[in-house]
């Protein structure tokens, strides 16, 4: 997100366990209890303009809706239109897949990380998702499948590499 948000704390005597955000223009308002220690404080305020800024972050990412179109075109393309699929979203929580699907439902959540990877990348793992609604698995029909994306191998190549550049950079971290 490119703004930063400014931050008003309102604390109560009256509130005794309960913290509460609103987004007032570009200020987050945390209502919080009294007495809670700087180090208390801080967490939460941080919690919760995490979970603001996430929400703007999916919000201005659903706007847009490419993920939809592509799936689409991809169902048609390759599924002949026979998937059904009820929704394609960006999220925020999935911090250690690229994406998920659940079959059952078809319903299908897309890492927003993935969104400033280039599309070939986006449009990989879209193909990925999108067919475990035929295939809820790994098996070879579903690779079969996944493999008619012409870049479904320079995808995965790219994907690896940066998950050992994040690996790299998080052990240069932690010395």
């Amino acid at each position: 997100m490119d703004n930063e948000l400014a931050v008003q704390v309102i604390r109560s005597k009256r509130r005794k366990k309960t913290v509460q955000a609103k987004l007032d223009g570009n200020t987050l308002v945390v209502y919080m209890p009294a007495g809670l220690s700087e180090t208390e404080e801080s967490e939460l305020i941080h919690k919760m303009k995490t979970k603001v800024e996430n929400k703007q972050t999916r919000k201005a990412l659903n706007d847009d809706d490419y993920l939809e179109k592509r799936a689409n075109e991809f169902n048609r393309r390759y599924f002949n239109g026979q998937l059904k699929i009820a929704s394609i979203k960006y999220v925020t929580n999935q911090n250690t897949r690229r994406g998920s699907c659940t079959p059952a439902r078809g319903s299908i959540r897309i890492s927003h990380e993935l969104a400033e990877m280039p599309r070939w990348v986006l449009d990989y793992v879209i193909m990925h998702e999108i067919t475990h609604l035929e295939h809820p698995n790994h098996s070879r029909k579903f690779w079969n499948k996944v493999n008619e994306y012409k870049y479904t191998e320079r995808a995965r190549g790219f994907l690896i590499c940066k998950e050992i550049e994040k690996n790299d950079i998080s052990e240069d971290e932690g010395q």
